[in-house]
């Protein structure tokens, strides 16, 4: 009898300060409504300075740590499109902050927002041939457009850290899945620049396309049909984006089903909507906020749909466990995003030129005010400074 395999612990962490966009909309001339309604989304995380991929993800790995799950650690795979160095792997660092074994495999894989799929599914393999491992999954971005830009009110940022294990307390995997790529020049960041350049509707339009191709291919595989699903997750650059990827699909569900997929879709894309794009990070967001606000139950399947831009597409499926929900720290989540405090659009941009230039200069960050376990306190002859609280 095969192994299950799947998610058995989930963390999240984003910064303590948030964008409403309904500032932003007022300050940029634009109807509240086309930001609050037309692209779904609410508000937007705001990433101080002391903030990278690297202390984020520490921030949200810690919750689901221990000091015997820390040595239980085979491989850390850190999804990101937003690495800190051009050769040497973010989960390096990360591998180091945590004070993992030194026998851990560290790898930094980048694919756009697909990176932390990518993760997932290797970990699930490594997982299948080795059953008593544990594998940390991360997927943390800053999703930068610039001031001013067509994709600005798609920024956002965080981290979400899955533990995957053999028998777990989430979600077990299904081995099936779809996946399909193409050379797409739809969103891209070129090595030169800390600011994406995006084709928004072109790549919408591509994103709906993958999706329906490897839902379709999916299908063909195993014999399912939507009947079989309780939800669905996907990948929420902003949350309408997900909607439309829903309605294509909807229309082969009973009148019931429709209704149900529908709530489940609403409770899944909350916390996205209160926190803008992850990223890599964006579709476990999605799943974690379906888990915390939706009314699942244990040995229900749930669909993912996965996308990174220039692009690559991936649909898969899981089983949900009866425990979830001792699969995440609940309380620590809720209290993080209810205690963040809002900024002015002033204050926006003030920290969003604030972020660590690219160049050589010696730099060290105003750390007073962070109240993250792990921050970047600056740079110091051309090396990252990363610092960790006793107490916060």
């Amino acid at each position: 009898m095969s192994v299950k395999v799947g998610i058995d612990q989930i963390g999240f962490y984003t910064p303590d300060q948030y964008l409403p966009l309904a500032d932003l909309a007022v300050a940029r001339g634009d109807d509240p409504n086309k930001y609050l309604i037309g692209i779904g989304q609410t508000k937007q995380a705001v990433i101080p300075p002391t903030q990278d991929v690297v202390t984020m993800a520490a921030n949200a790995a810690e919750q689901i740590l221990s000091d015997t799950t820390k040595s239980e650690i085979a491989m850390v795979l850190f999804g990101t499109e937003s690495g800190v160095d051009n050769s040497k792997a973010s989960a390096v660092y990360l591998a180091h902050l945590l004070g993992l074994p030194t026998n851990t495999r560290a790898i930094e894989v980048k694919q756009a927002c697909y990176g932390a799929t990518a993760g997932l599914q290797i970990a699930a393999d490594f997982v299948r041939v080795h059953p008593a491992a544990k594998v940390l999954v991360i997927g943390a971005d800053i999703a930068r457009y610039g001031l001013h830009s067509a994709g600005e009110v798609t920024q956002g940022g965080g981290a979400i850290a899955m533990m995957v294990t053999a028998n777990p307390r989430v979600l077990t995997l299904d081995a099936v899945s779809s996946y399909h790529t193409e050379d797409v020049m739809d969103f891209w960041r070129p090595v030169y620049r800390t600011e994406a350049l995006v084709d928004g509707r072109y790549s919408t339009n591509v994103y709906l396309k993958f999706f329906e191709t490897v839902w379709q291919d999916y299908q063909r595989q195993t014999g399912k049909t939507i009947a079989d699903f309780t939800a669905f997750v996907f990948h929420l650059p902003f949350t309408k984006m997900g909607r439309k990827g829903l309605r294509q699909i909807l229309p082969t569900a009973s009148a019931d089903q429709q209704a149900s997929l529908t709530a489940n879709f609403e409770a899944s894309q909350e916390d996205n909507r209160n926190v803008g794009n992850l990223y890599t990070g964006s579709l476990y967001l999605s799943f974690l906020s379906l888990l915390r606000h939706g009314q699942l139950q244990g040995g229900e399947t749930v669909g993912f749909f996965s996308y990174g831009s220039g692009a690559e597409g991936e649909f898969f499926s899981g089983t949900v466990e009866p425990t979830y929900r001792k699969g995440f720290a609940e309380a620590k989540i809720a209290a993080m995003l209810d205690q963040r405090t809002a900024v002015t659009v002033d204050e926006y941009e003030e920290l969003f030129n604030e972020q660590l230039p690219n160049d050589a200069e010696d730099v060290r960050l105003p750390v007073g005010t962070e109240h993250a376990r792990y921050y970047l306190a600056g740079r110091r002859g051309e090396q990252r400074l990363y610092r960790q609280q006793t107490t916060c």
